[in-house]
């Protein structure tokens, strides 16, 4: 699979071949939602928090004698029935992340790129170095149409680039170990550098 390969100011910089097996597959919307659900649960805090009967401040002292008054047999005010008592199967800190096989992450992963290069939503340029004011990359930006996009670099990220490109809204940078289907597929447009392609696909092989 041949793509033309652009430079930041939207010149032609030769073309390249992307694997089939990487960036050529049928996307199937299963696998990627597995990955995203995956990735999302992961992320979750799980903080939510209750108080249970043995964690409200009211007294532990029996409210009322247990026979004569006519009425029901109570304990304390600390019981779930009772307003500002302990909440009864509440919600507790706990992680909501569950496994996933390496070999579907990483098929997931191939399924983004192959989704992103089947809907012409995938950029592959030179190299993302050279600009280091967020305003020039900007206006390149704006000039190349690209709203929401994530760039995908090699091993390691430009630090100027990167500076230029964190307060610009809709626009991420990322190494290529930093790559994931979540970010991949909110993004309307994925952007990888020469050396983001070699580094995925060593990745993905």
């Amino acid at each position: 699979m041949k793509l033309d390969v652009i430079k930041l100011d939207g010149g032609k910089a030769g073309s390249v071949d992307l694997g089939e097996e990487i960036f050529g597959l049928d996307p199937r919307a299963d696998i990627l939602h597995r990955v995203v659900r995956w990735q999302r649960n992961k992320a979750q805090q799980g903080t939510h928090k209750v108080k249970t009967r043995t964690e409200t401040s009211y007294s532990t002292k029996k409210i009322y004698r247990q026979k004569g008054t006519g009425g029901a047999r109570h304990g304390d005010r600390n019981a779930p029935i009772f307003r500002k008592g302990g909440i009864y199967k509440g919600p507790v800190p706990r992680s909501h992340a569950h496994e996933l096989p390496k070999k579907v992450r990483k098929l997931g992963l191939k399924h983004a790129l192959s989704a992103k290069a089947k809907a012409g939503q995938l950029v592959v340029i030179e190299a993302a170095d050279g600009i280091s004011k967020t305003k020039d990359l900007a206006k390149q930006v704006k000039d190349l149409g690209w709203k929401r996009a994530l760039i995908i670099d090699g091993s390691e990220v430009n630090a100027e680039f990167a500076r230029a490109a964190a307060n610009i809204e809709g626009l991420d940078v990322l190494p290529s170990m930093g790559a994931n289907v979540y970010d991949i597929l909110k993004r309307d447009t994925l952007v990888i550098t020469k050396a983001g392609v070699e580094a995925l696909e060593a990745r993905l092989k």
